[in-house]
């Protein structure tokens, strides 16, 4: 009789023998790679369907920035750059669709695979890859790319460096990266990291560069002039090496890209009506519809075109800090909302004519539904509901004014709640157990007319509660680092969130990244529950399950009253030259980064 070990062994070697043979019968090289099905375009489109493959070549751009810029280098902590530039001179492995809720598509790589249950995955890079210099993109500037950001670079890439166990070169044009993690999502954030040149940086600080060290990158444009804080120019490079891959035709079709720094957003304004700037984006509709009657439109020089999206919209308010008393209590937080008059200052400020932002995925299928959680939404958060903020499974809404400036009934509940918390009158002020008045300090960006406008209105009322509303206007630099230390009691708040929501919601609201130094977590949330739901919709295993985890998350972040929310923005609103144009497909994301000016052009 033969041993058992042997019969064991044999059984052992047929079992590795039969994984390996499925696995490699699945990897499979391919031109894209998409979170859950396979990416809508086939293997030999010619272009993404809302670029113009034949759009004319040539022509200059110019945008107003407010504030100001103190740095050329995207990808670090230290400093402001022209938030534009990172998309415009870096590129990645693999380019992402705006048509699509997450699909990728060769950009430096020619093609991806990766294992079923995508534990790694393996790209290939295009022999023909160029930085800007014309030096090759080669496996060592990739490896190299990743190791640095992941551990110098800005706190965005260091949650995914993270979950690498291992980067490796396969061959001479192939990196794999395989992960630590069970996370189906981590094989497409691997192709989405900028790869810079490693020989650029030898013994040079690349956290802490200078100005005018600017990295060098593989993208179509390059810096040609700055004038620091106020100006950067940014040329194509006539020798940039993508310019007829799919992905890229009918992409970057300016020869030069301004921009072009204002104090203030009323300053900009002046110079594109002047037509120094040729394109502004509009939020505001009631501007939209009485500000843009000057002497260009009338002529015809200037055009007005509005653009229907269907991606979520996102959060934008005011962002309260719960690591500092008394933030840190709901009920302090929830009368701040309910003495926030939202009727009035959106009649004030757009002419009511910009409906509110309800939750953090509204305006999509990820968003919380009214009324007490159901289905799957329920089970995923009756684990917690011990812990979690009023509202969250039983239902949550925003608070509503009556539309008067008054706003009695709000501020009357607001006052009850202040007083619950420990915060009664005394002669005419909101005072805690030491006697020490209620101030907060709401931080804003020097510029920013508009929400100065709104924080004017939001002192009176708070006032009327005894709240006394310090604001601080502080210069771009100042505004950077009092945002990355976290002090501040209030501040600005904007976060753009994806159709396939992913790792990023940790750098939003985890609990590991909450006292980070330069968090993205500003309102410093620390949530089992919140953890989870992060948890529940990174394992998701198909659409569904997104869903439902999402629904459970946006339901768990709205009660816990984080953020003042304003309105929504359900259309793109772009003012431009009439000599400017774009194809007439609008992406599902609308105007994100890749659409403008990325496929737009100039007409002769």
């Amino acid at each position: 009789m033969r041993p058992v070990f042997f019969s064991r062994t044999r059984a052992i070697l047929a079992g590795i023998i039969l994984v390996a043979s499925t696995v490699c019968a699945h990897a499979e090289s391919s031109h894209g790679i998409a979170m859950y099905g396979a990416p809508a375009l086939p293997p030999d489109f010619v272009s993404l369907p809302y670029a113009n493959p034949d759009a004319p070549k040539g022509g200059r751009i110019v945008f107003a920035n407010t504030g100001g810029f103190d740095s050329l280098n995207p990808f670090v902590t230290k400093g402001t750059p022209p938030w534009q530039w990172q998309f415009l001179g870096y590129e990645s492995l693999m380019g992402r669709s705006l048509d699509e809720p997450f699909s990728l598509y060769g950009l430096l790589a020619e093609s991806v695979k990766t294992a079923p249950d995508r534990s790694w995955v393996e790209f290939t890079l295009r022999p023909e890859a160029r930085f800007s210099d014309g030096s090759p993109v080669t496996v060592e500037d990739v490896i190299w790319s990743y190791e640095t950001l992941g551990t110098k670079g800005h706190l965005r890439y260091r949650g995914f460096w993270g979950q690498v166990d291992q980067i490796e070169s396969v061959g001479e044009r192939g990196i794999r990266i395989s992960f630590n993690n069970d996370n189906p999502e981590l094989a497409l954030l691997a192709g989405m990291r900028p790869i810079l040149k490693k020989a650029q940086w030898d013994g040079a600080d690349f956290a802490n560069a200078p100005l005018a060290e600017i990295p060098v990158g593989s993208g179509p444009y390059t810096v040609a002039a700055f004038d620091a804080g106020r100006s950067v120019t940014l040329q194509k490079n006539p020798d940039y090496w993508g310019a007829n891959i799919p992905f890229r035709r009918g992409t970057m079709n300016f020869d030069q890209i301004v921009l072009e720094f204002f104090g203030d957003a009323s300053v900009a304004f002046e110079a594109f009506k002047a037509g120094t700037v040729t394109v502004m984006r509009e939020t505001n509709a009631d501007s939209w519809a009485t500000q843009y009657d000057f002497p260009a439109v009338t002529r015809g020089d200037v055009v007005k075109s509005e653009l229907s999206h269907g991606r979520p919209t996102g959060m934008t308010g005011f962002v309260m800090n719960t690591r500092r008393a008394p933030l840190d209590d709901w009920r302090v937080r929830d009368a701040l909302l309910h003495a926030f008059n939202f009727e009035f200052i959106n009649d004030t400020v757009t002419g009511g004519s910009q409906p509110r932002i309800n939750s953090y995925f509204d305006n999509s299928e990820l968003g919380m539904r009214p009324g007490p959680a159901e289905g799957a939404v329920r089970d995923l958060l009756l684990p917690f509901q011990d812990t979690l903020p009023p509202g969250a499974i039983e239902g949550y809404a925003l608070p509503e004014s009556d539309g008067t400036a008054r706003n009695r009934g709000n501020l009357r509940r607001a006052a009850d709640l202040l007083t619950q918390a420990g915060w009664p009158v005394v002669d005419g002020q909101r005072r805690g157990a030491d006697g020490q008045p209620l101030t907060l300090t709401v931080v804003l960006r020097q510029g920013d007319t508009a929400s100065q406008g709104i924080v004017n209105i939001y002192a009176q009322a708070l006032e009327r509660l005894g709240i006394a509303l310090r604001i601080d206007r502080v210069d771009n630099a100042q505004f950077t680092a009092r945002e990355a230390s976290q002090d501040f009691d209030i501040t600005t708040f904007r976060r753009d969130l994806s159709l396939s929501p992913g790792n990023e919601q940790r750098l939003y609201w985890g609990s590991a990244q909450a006292d980070q130094p330069g968090s993205r977590n500003l309102m410093g949330v620390k949530s089992p529950a919140v953890d989870a739901m992060i948890d529940a919709l990174l394992g998701a295993s198909d659409h569904a399950g997104l869903v439902a985890a999402t629904r459970a998350l946006d339901r768990v972040l709205m009660a816990g009253r984080y953020v003042v929310p304003l309105w929504q923005y359900q259309t793109d609103r772009i003012a431009h030259s009439r000599y400017l144009a774009f194809p007439d497909h609008t992406p599902v994301y609308g105007d994100r980064p890749g659409f403008l000016p990325e496929v737009w052009w100039n007409t002769p």
